[in-house]
């Protein structure tokens, strides 16, 4: 260990903490503050308030809310598949292959999500794949962000997999989609769950790319936020981002819960 006297290990958790606080502790407790404020004139608000928690959970909020989830489990489900595909794939390409297709795979890390977007719009607005003004750039935006992180956590996995298993099963006569279905998936779904659980909160705040693409009917919550921010409404704002939150974690802990029961067995 670096800090190998129990004082230093103190002052390090204490700067820690305190660097935690700061950073991630009072921001939220900010917005929870703001999301049932009133009036704010001083250090705390002056006036507290459920209306604008209400409004965030009726209406149009609520439809922004459930277009978000949809978008964040479709993109998130089809990237695990495409993720999951593409890792086992490069694992058993040549290594020039497998270099090629992990920077490929990795590309989308490298560029800022507007960049992505710009480039989607660029690409899906003409003719034969004519996808702007619809729904389905968005979900092609989520799957092109979220899918380099699946991809990367699984591969990370297959990697650690230990290749006897397989070979065992091979012995014995089974066939490779026998094996790949018995063998290899189980041993590499508590990764394909810590992926999906990754791709769902990245889905969920992604608004870079997603507010160059969306249409009218599917506007997703983090655009709302963005829009009721931009309005000067920051109260409202932050009722809707605590609904967002409270959404995103309850996906984490059901995801959570998924991968436990798949581990255990």
């Amino acid at each position: 260990m670096l800090l190998w006297t129990r004082r230093s290990r103190i002052i390090a958790i204490a700067l820690f903490a305190a660097l935690f606080a700061v950073v991630v502790v009072a921001p939220l407790a900010m917005i929870a503050l703001a999301a049932v404020a009133g009036s704010w004139n001083g250090v705390l608000p002056s006036e507290l308030t459920g209306t604008h928690l209400a409004e965030a959970v009726r209406g149009d909020a609520v439809a922004a809310a459930v277009v978000s989830a949809q978008t964040a489990v479709i993109a998130t489900l089809t990237a695990v598949v495409l993720g999951t595909w593409l890792a086992l794939g490069a694992a058993a390409a040549p290594p020039p292959v497998r270099r090629f297709l992990d920077a490929a795979a990795h590309l989308p890390l490298a560029v800022p999500s507007v960049v992505v977007g710009l480039g989607l719009l660029v690409a899906f607005s003409r003719a034969p794949l004519l996808l702007n003004g619809t729904r389905w750039i968005v979900l092609v935006a989520h799957l092109v962000i979220v899918l380099p992180f699946t991809f990367s956590v699984v591969s990370a996995a297959q990697r650690r997999a230990d290749p006897v298993l397989a070979a065992v099963a091979e012995s014995l006569g089974a066939s490779p989609a026998r094996v790949l279905w018995r063998v290899r998936l189980p041993v590499l779904l508590p990764a394909m769950s810590a992926s999906a659980s990754l791709g769902l909160a990245l889905s969920m705040g992604e608004v870079g790319a997603t507010i160059m693409l969306y249409p009218p009917d599917w506007r997703t919550l983090p655009v709302s936020v963005f829009t009721l921010t931009d309005r000067g409404q920051v109260f409202a704002a932050s009722a809707s981002t605590a609904v967002l939150l409270g959404i995103t974690l309850a996906g984490l802990l059901l995801l959570g819960r998924l991968g436990k029961r798949s581990s255990e067995r």
